[in-house]
């Protein structure tokens, strides 16, 4: 099966086919993942990151959130746009998919929603190009997010930034960003269904 470099694409998305210094709406999941993208990005494009993760139940919530705020705050890196928690829309999308694996169906349709809605959002607010952390982790599917990225963009009329941002050390790289800036690093994805997996996999 041929792989597809999605970081190699990245960069050549910048450099060679005009996406250099343009408007990127970058979706984020945490403080700690969005480190090694931003670090990567933050000099060649104009970035604002979003923070739209209706999935991650309410008190974890705020907490990715506020110290996502201060990463930004301390580098300088990027703007940042809120969005409304609407976790009645994240149930309704995965609903019958409770009991779904981590990294199964019900994984990929609540990237459908958050990549949607960044979307959706970018359209309505001049943004050329978007694009998500969740590359960044080694536990999510690179080629999926990238299809399912390039889907809702190519719907609201912008741009897909392809990505694989763990590659080239990028996840270790953003476990030393977050111990430099003492970031708060979760241990599941977020949702309580992830939690609960998290929990029950313990010794």
């Amino acid at each position: 099966m041929n792989r597809q470099d999605y970081n190699k694409k990245m960069f050549e998305e910048i450099e060679n086919n005009g996406a250099k210094g343009k408007k990127l709406l970058l979706h984020a999941c945490c403080a700690p993942c969005a480190t090694t993208c931003l670090e990567r990005l933050h000099s060649l494009m104009d970035i604002t990151v979003l923070f739209y993760n209706p999935n991650i139940e309410t008190e974890e919530y705020l907490k990715r959130k506020g110290e996502l705020i201060r990463l930004l705050n301390e580098t300088g890196w990027a703007d940042f746009l809120d969005c409304d928690h609407q976790k009645e829309a994240y149930y309704a999308a995965v609903k019958g998919l409770e009991d779904e694996k981590e990294g199964g169906a019900r994984c990929a349709k609540c990237f459908e929603l958050r990549l949607d809605r960044t979307a959706r959002t970018a359209a309505e607010n001049g943004f050329e190009y978007i694009a998500t952390t969740l590359t960044l982790s080694p536990l999510k599917n690179a080629r999926l997010l990238n299809d399912i990225g390039y889907a809702c963009a190519a719907r609201a009329g912008v741009k897909w930034l392809p990505s694989d941002f763990k590659k080239a050390e990028g996840y270790l790289r953003s476990c030393r960003l977050s111990a430099q800036y003492n970031l708060y690093r979760q241990n599941y994805c977020g949702c309580v269904f992830s939690r609960v997996q998290a929990e029950n996999s313990r010794p």
